[in-house]
């Protein structure tokens, strides 16, 4: 299991990852480190733990956030496959539909020429 050192409010941190995910805790990290620059801009310098746990609630709210615009888009979604299903089973009446007066329409035609013929 590899380790990998982060920085964090000019603090190094040595955490274990999987094997390959190095690169992508880096850039969580970096993520972390980001929020607490933030914070640190409004909040001023309120001790490493509460300025990691600001941080954290921070992006908390932005996954939550992330996730509600998410339910949304597959509710949305949802939606236009129903609306999409309901406007295919029309047309798929509606092509039924003028099958049959085609058919009616061939039927009398044929009829006609039918009777044609004997006369």
């Amino acid at each position: 299991m590899p380790l990998v050192n982060v920085m964090v409010n000019g603090r190094a941190y040595t955490i274990a990852c999987d094997d390959g995910e190095e690169g992508h805790l880096k850039t969580l990290a970096e993520e972390v480190d980001s929020k607490v620059q933030e914070l640190l801009g409004s909040v001023g310098q309120v001790g490493d733990q509460r300025l990691i746990l600001m941080a954290a609630l921070l992006l908390a709210d932005e996954l939550h956030a992330a996730n509600a615009q998410l339910e949304a888009a597959k509710e949305e979604l949802a939606a236009e496959r129903g609306a999409h299903d309901e406007a295919s089973g029309r047309v798929e009446e509606s092509e039924s539909l003028a099958a049959d007066v085609l058919e009616n329409a061939v039927k009398r035609i044929e009829d006609i020429a039918a009777k044609l013929k004997v006369a």
